[in-house]
């Protein structure tokens, strides 16, 4: 017995379907009644009872009111008489007698369809009026109970409740590099869970939880890991969902959604982006959107106005804390806020495991050497290095994910797709290898830089070549690790007008690091012994356009100060670039020798480089697996 495929739901058929399936049935009829008869002639009364008594007709047949003579060449003859009366009245009151019918053979023949034809009429009649109302009355319930996208849903909030069924699968276990914030977030789902053990020492539920962070830093994937953990409602939304154009739209959208929050309570409303509605008021010129400060003064409201024995979380994520509103971020509304930073070695090297599971990882692979090579990034960058090695894998159809795909994916990431099709002549090569080589033999000789982990002159991105440093985990810089980093910034730069005697392009984007590195120095940082202590520009960061202007609050610093400033920038550029100079012309044996081998190979790990900086040999030049081929003009 064959087996029987499960009785699956379909879909119903579209309403738009029977509107247009009963509008053709309805012209169907009318088109027929109106030519049923189109091919007779008709007549009128009077003359259709002439025919009978001159003996021209040889049929007579009454349907209804519509009275058929059919001639005798077979023509038939159309005409209407008074359905009150009834067939022998009519004959007889136009002289057409019994006699008169017998005398020419006339047959008399009635089709009683009254019924069916008064009801069809009115069926014709009502049935477009009982459609309209019929369309009406359905358009009218689905405004009403639409939803956020109907006319009369416009209130409505669009929160994504999160429920057993669809609840997210992601737990604590399943986030890695921020522990303290998930200790923090723990207990939040530890409140929810046991309410009582806080309340029995007089702990009070905190209204809200703010987690701030660089973006890629895991803050929407701690509250997928909360709505996994805790047994209560979770509704979702984002801070943009709230506006519309509409003034009160938004204000409206709050209410609902904390009306249901309450109705499931104890739960967790987690508004993601905040920012979006949660604004300072009054920033800018003129003041600022309606529509946002009314939702965010609903916001204000809801957690924490007259009714606040609610047992409602409101958590909530953004990247940009500095131009929320103090109201918000005041105790009472946002009681605990979680700082979701960039994850150290040990963190990048969990995230790195967390992403590996389920992916076949070569056992050559170290993550502590990937977590120490990827200082500064996020766990969303992470991700995407171990997604990027496993393409290179699938791509070169190999079976587990190797050191070499990790590489090629780190190089990806940072710097860009390798620019293969690229074609690069011998003298432009040249400039490039001289040019990585004095970042390389600069940064070598200088105390406060990072180690070299590759040397490259193969182009991705928009970088001709590069030099890719070991960087470690660092929260305090000194004036000489910025002093280091700006003469390694510009060692390219001299190396060109040292080799070359002439400048290039190609140290643009090192000019900007160094400059902007200089710069905070003497503004932020209080690292230059002429201008001192102060710090400079604060105001001029301000995000809101405007408020410089419309508060009076411009430039924090005078027109001296200011030539002072950039005084100090040029001496800390030039000094440093003199360090430059200086380095590449001691070791400029040593920088033409990494230049050749670099024109050879095109990339340099960091052990050949270290032995070529110790004056020592490489007996054998390295095989670059995949290297990128170059075409050089003659």
């Amino acid at each position: 017995m064959d087996d029987q495929p499960p009785n699956e739901s379909r879909p119903g058929i579209p309403a738009w379907v029977w509107i247009l399936a009963l509008f053709a049935i309805i012209l169907g009829l009318n088109f027929f009644l109106n030519n049923r008869f189109a091919s007779a002639a008709r007549i009128d009364l009077t003359e259709a009872m002439n025919r009978i008594k001159a003996g021209d007709v040889t049929r007579v047949t009454l349907t209804g009111s519509r009275l058929t003579l059919t001639l005798e060449n077979n023509e038939e003859l159309v005409t209407t008489v008074d359905a009150r009366g009834s067939l022998e009245e009519t004959l007889a009151f136009y002289g057409v007698t019994t006699d008169t019918l017998q005398e020419y053979n006339v047959d008399l023949a009635i089709n009683d369809q009254t019924v069916w034809q008064n009801v069809l009429s009115i069926v014709l009649t009502i049935g477009p009026f009982l459609l309209l109302i019929w369309i009406f009355s359905r358009g009218f319930r689905q405004m009403q109970g639409g939803g956020g996208n109907s006319i009369f849903g416009f209130g409505r909030s669009r929160a994504k409740n999160l429920n057993d069924a669809n609840r997210p699968t992601v737990t604590f276990d399943d986030v890695a590099g921020v522990e303290e914030a998930k200790q923090e977030l723990q207990e939040v789902v530890q409140f929810l869970r046991e309410p009582e053990k806080f309340v029995q020492v007089g702990a009070r539920i905190p209204k809200g939880v703010l987690m701030v962070g660089p973006p890629g830093t895991g803050k929407t994937l701690l509250a997928r890991a909360v709505a996994g953990e805790a047994g209560v409602p979770f509704f979702h939304i984002s801070g943009s969902e709230f506006v519309e154009m509409f003034v009160g739209v938004g204000a409206s959208r709050v209410r609902d959604l904390f009306d249901k929050a309450k109705q499931s309570a104890p739960s967790i409303v987690f508004v993601d982006e905040i920012d979006a509605v949660g604004r300072q008021r009054g920033a800018g010129l003129g003041g600022g959107h309606d529509e946002r400060e009314q939702t965010l003064n609903q916001i204000l409201v809801e957690m924490d106005g007259f009714d606040n024995e609610t047992n409602v979380i409101v958590m909530a994520a953004t990247n940009r804390a500095d131009i929320l509103d103090p109201a918000l971020l005041r105790p009472g509304r946002f009681d605990r806020k979680v700082f979701v930073d960039l994850p150290d070695i040990k963190g990048r090297e969990m995230i790195l495991k967390v992403h590996a599971r389920g992916k076949p990882v070569a056992k050559e692979v170290s993550f502590d050497d990937m977590a120490r090579l990827t200082a500064g990034f996020s766990g969303a960058d992470l991700e995407n290095l171990l997604n990027e090695a496993a393409i290179f894998a699938a791509r070169r159809n190999r079976r587990t994910i190797g050191l070499l795909e990790f590489q090629d994916a780190f190089d990806r990431v940072v710097m860009g797709p390798e620019r293969k099709s690229r074609v690069m002549s011998q003298a432009d090569k040249e400039t490039v290898a001289y040019h990585e080589a004095g970042h390389a033999v600069v940064s070598f000789h200088l105390l406060n830089t990072d180690p070299v982990q590759k040397i490259t002159i193969v182009p991705r991105g928009r970088a001709g070549g590069y030099v890719m440093p070991l960087p470690e985990d660092r929260f305090v810089y000194s004036r000489e690790y910025f002093e280091d980093r700006i003469s390694m910034a510009l060692g390219g730069r001299a190396a060109e007008e040292i080799f070359f005697g002439r400048i290039t392009t190609g140290a643009s984007n090192d000019l900007q690091q160094a400059t902007r590195m200089a710069r905070a120095m003497v503004m932020e940082y209080g690292m230059s012994d002429k201008l001192g202590l102060p710090t400079y520009g604060e105001n001029s960061n301000n995000p809101f356009l405007g408020r410089e202007l419309g508060w009076g609050m411009g430039r924090d610093y005078s027109e001296e100060a200011a030539r002072s400033i950039d005084e100090e920038v040029r001496r800390i550029l030039e000094e440093n670039y003199g360090r430059a100079l200086n380095l590449v012309r001691e070791n400029r044996h040593k920088m033409e020798n990494l230049a050749n081998l670099l024109m050879e190979v095109e990339t340099l790990d960091r052990s050949e480089f270290e032995k070529l900086m110790n004056e020592g040999m490489i007996p054998e030049q390295p095989v670059i697996e995949e290297a990128a081929p170059f075409t050089y003009d003659q």
